[in-house]
């Protein structure tokens, strides 16, 4: 069993919200309880009460941690995707391999507003844009193969160029040409996670994703229904993990907690609230694992490694 942690940086109102040596503290305390990840939710709405950017924020943590993954959520409707694939190709180069990318497939009206589209965009449009920008952002991120930089000086090659792929990517919503200008993964690639999926986005999820976030209603219905998309997508038995998402646990709440057959592990959901963050590594995290509810551990410096992950992930 997996543990993620879905650490929401916004704070309530009338909350102050959290500096970055709260957020650092907290995060190291999950590294050494064992955690595989924390996912940092990030959100362009107004008014905010996120006093970081989920990417940079990601970067510092980088230097005050040393083996647990650093998720971060970026909208596809805040970004371009050659930017976000060279941003989170530099995160991944900077963490050592411990990055991911949270591309969640739900819309935020508010959030189009705020980068020119006014009047949003139809839910159909959302997401054949989104299933592009995705597949652009793994087409880029593959588009040097990990032998390809040569830095030979005395020869005067910077790069093998047969190892050197070209995207060449046109359309419906995007043309992007590529490569990028950041080197391959330390960890082949960044990890990609999806969440808030349709059921209309499965398939392509099962096609793509390395982990995926899924409710705790149904979620044994949902995790079936997942993997068996995965296998006809002809990615083999165990290509990608599934977590369900719950809301960190009260002491004595657990009588009605999740099936542990009905997913790889277990995202918890946590407020910006300092108190909140202790219980759950100083007290929460102990009692699941007295009853049996654990990581597994972490195996390998890289993220895909502590989930048991081969290298590239789907199509």
């Amino acid at each position: 069993m997996h543990f993620a942690v879905s650490l929401d940086i916004a704070a309530a109102a009338g909350q102050a919200g959290l500096t970055f040596t709260e957020i650092a503290g907290f995060v190291r305390k999950a590294e050494a309880a064992g955690v595989d990840m924390v996912i940092i939710s990030d959100s362009a709405d107004a008014p905010s009460s996120s006093p970081f950017e989920a990417t940079t924020l990601l970067a510092a943590l980088a230097t005050v941690t040393e083996r647990i993954g650093l998720v971060a959520s970026a909208s596809t409707l805040a970004h371009q995707p050659y930017n976000l694939a060279r941003r989170f190709a530099s995160l991944d180069i900077i963490s050592h391999g411990r990055t991911g990318w949270n591309a969640t497939m739900r819309q935020n009206p508010r959030e189009a507003a705020n980068f020119s589209r006014p009047e949003g965009i139809a839910e159909d449009d959302f997401h054949r844009r989104a299933e592009e920008f995705v597949g652009i952002v793994k087409g880029l991120w593959r588009g040097w193969e990990p032998d390809a930089l040569l830095f030979d000086k005395a020869g005067g090659r910077f790069h093998d160029p047969d190892k050197m792929h070209l995207l060449n990517h046109k359309g419906e919503f995007f043309s992007v040409r590529g490569p990028l200008n950041v080197a391959r993964s330390p960890q082949d690639m960044p990890l990609l996670v999806m969440s808030g999926l349709r059921e209309a986005d499965r398939d392509f999820a099962a096609k793509v994703a390395d982990l995926i976030l899924i409710e705790a209603e149904d979620a044994k219905a949902t995790y079936d229904d997942l993997k068996r998309r995965t296998v006809a997508a002809g990615r083999g038995k165990d290509p990608m993990k599934v977590l369900t998402t719950v809301i960190a646990p009260q002491l004595g709440s657990l009588d009605n907690w999740p099936d542990a057959k009905g997913c790889d592990g277990f995202n918890f959901v946590l407020p910006a609230d300092a108190v909140a963050l202790d219980d759950f590594t100083g007290r929460v995290l102990p009692e699941l694992r007295r009853h049996g509810i654990g990581g597994q551990g972490r195996q390998g410096a890289a993220l895909r490694d502590h989930l048991g992950l081969g290298a590239g992930g789907g199509q």
